[in-house]
């Protein structure tokens, strides 16, 4: 099981420490002739896909780099919008990369607390007497559950056996 990112909340679910371990992004590139056959919108200030899944590109991907070169949100490198651009026949052929774009630090901070809120909400309305909460996470892509926890403390023990951290550090 590889784990992607750690988040540390405290009792209020403030988020006090996140790490993100560095993991390739699934990226598809793809050549497209005009008229463009996937429909994109504007979200979070980047650009996604919105329908029109084909060839590893799936709703909710952003899009990445045109022609080789990086975007920046839904703009081009030269500033231009990327929508404009693309309704433009004189672009075309135009290679367009797609893939998962990165979380924000706005959205780390709303993901923390929103697991804390799931935790405080299962641990009240657990059948079990004492229960601590959550006891798994599944999604599509992962699945967390008492191996991670496991895992987890024997790396926090092996850190402060080596002194990587602890008081003063």
């Amino acid at each position: 099981m590889a784990i992607f990112s750690v988040y540390v909340v405290n009792k209020a679910g403030g988020l006090i420490y996140q790490y993100d371990n560095y993991v390739p992004r699934a990226e598809v590139e793809k050549t497209f002739s005009f008229p463009l056959d996937l429909v994109l919108k504007i979200y979070d200030e980047k650009l996604v896909v919105s329908f029109g899944q084909r060839d590893g590109i799936r709703v909710g991907h952003a899009v990445l780099s045109i022609n080789g070169v990086d975007v920046n949100g839904k703009y081009t490198a030269e500033g231009k919008d990327i929508l404009e651009y693309l309704k433009d026949p004189a672009n075309y052929p135009v290679s367009i990369k797609f893939g998962r774009p990165r979380l924000s630090s706005n959205e780390k901070l709303m993901l923390a607390s929103m697991f804390h809120s799931l935790f405080a909400i299962g641990s009240q309305l657990s059948p079990e007497v004492g229960s601590s909460g959550i006891e798994m996470l599944e999604t599509d892509v992962f699945k967390l559950c008492e191996l991670f926890d496991q895992n987890l403390k024997s790396a926090l023990e092996i850190a402060e056996k080596a002194g990587t951290f602890g008081p003063g550090s």
